[in-house]
């Protein structure tokens, strides 16, 4: 397979985002394009969130250079936004693998703050179901009304 048929593969769409690793079997490379392809993302985004830190690709002349690291980082972004997270919360997560302890300490500090936002996301979840089954009484209460007024008017 040469160079442009390994940039241009379909997406990683079974894969888990956490597995995602630096040893994948792809390219070693990526342009901006190839990213915002596989992850459905814009071109716009992309330098975004190089601006915040999040990428950090190489430059060729005017060509941005992503390396497997930042398609991982990227994966990684991009769950913790799907999930409630800022970005400033995804960068500091990101950023405690530079801390080279056998990333013990990002471990740590991923769990307890995955574990903070499913039980953040449970509270809106319950939120959620409440606001409907408001809505749900009150849409019963209006079609009765309405009901009402309609054979009184009939």
């Amino acid at each position: 397979m040469n160079e442009e048929q390994q940039t241009m593969r379909a997406p990683d769409e079974g894969k888990d985002v956490l597995t995602a690793s630096t040893n994948d079997t792809g390219p070693l490379s990526y342009t901006i394009g190839d990213l915002a392809k596989e992850f459905g993302v814009t071109l716009r985004t992309l330098r975004f969130y190089e601006d915040k830190n999040l990428l950090n690709p190489r430059r060729e002349g005017m060509s941005r250079i992503y390396s497997r690291r930042d398609r991982a980082r990227l994966k990684l972004v991009l769950m913790g936004k799907k999930v409630g997270f800022s970005l400033t919360e995804i960068k500091d997560m990101l950023d405690l693998y530079d801390l080279r302890d056998g990333q013990v300490t990002q471990l740590r500090v991923a769990l307890d703050r995955f574990t903070q936002q499913i039980n953040v996301l449970r509270q809106q979840r319950e939120d959620v179901d409440q606001a409907i089954a408001d809505l749900e009484r009150t849409v019963a209460v209006v079609s009765g009304m309405l009901r009402e007024k309609e054979k009184s008017e009939a």
